[in-house]
């Protein structure tokens, strides 16, 4: 009796993460769920929107790179 269970519980812990990776990544979950999403957060027909995120990112990105050097150069001072 003892080794059906055991059994039993080695098929449980090993085909749940099977069952679980195989349905997750099933294309018609991927489409339904992911794709939907990721277009009601960027929407493919609104550019200004797109447009100003772009622009956002890029000051984010040059005022950092600005901070780096400006840490940069305090050090290479001392």
């Amino acid at each position: 009796m003892g080794v059906k269970i055991e059994v039993f519980r080695m098929m449980l812990y090993l085909s749940f993460p099977v069952a679980m990776f195989w349905i997750s990544n099933q294309a018609e979950y991927f489409e339904e769920y992911i794709v939907k999403r990721k277009r009601e957060i960027f929407p493919p027909g609104e550019e200004l929107k797109r447009k100003e995120l772009e622009d956002f990112k890029e000051r984010m990105r040059v005022r950092k790179e600005q901070r780096m050097l400006k840490t940069f150069a305090v050090d290479s001072e001392n």
